[in-house]
């Protein structure tokens, strides 16, 4: 049985509140990222999250190290929370999955856009070329 860990974290990123959904899966970190918009209730994440789970698009994983962790004292694991609440915006470890999901985006969008290219330019050489036989072709 594999251990699953997922963290939703919800913060203001002028001008959107964005959500970061981190999981960990067998000691690899996928990072998802959506965009709210205007300032979500909990019950409105809950809910998206519920019906668009499928939708979600995770990025490249990143390994992360595994620390062994013992059956954890409650206060001490309120403390946690709470501190994790205070806390701003997303870990490093998040960023740099995000980072790999943006790089990834980009390069597909380079090679989606070079082969649309190519395909313009092999359609205007053969339209050139038709035109040329064309011109030739009473003489």
């Amino acid at each position: 049985m594999q251990k699953i860990e997922c963290k939703l974290t919800v913060f203001f990123s002028d001008p959107f509140w964005t959500g970061v959904y981190e999981r960990v899966c067998g000691g690899e970190l996928t990072v998802s990222k959506v965009v709210f918009g205007a300032e979500p209730r909990d019950n409105e994440v809950y809910e998206y999250f519920v019906l668009n789970w499928h939708r979600l698009h995770f990025g490249p994983p990143v390994p992360v190290s595994e620390a062994s962790k013992a059956k954890a004292n409650p206060k001490r694991i309120r403390r946690a929370a709470k501190k994790e609440l205070e806390d701003k915006g997303v870990g490093t470890k998040s960023q740099q999955a995000l980072k790999l999901l943006r790089e990834e985006g980009k390069a597909a969008r380079i090679e989606k856009t070079r082969l649309r290219n190519e395909e313009a330019e092999k359609l205007r050489f053969e339209l050139k070329q038709r035109k040329k036989k064309e011109k030739h072709r009473g003489h």
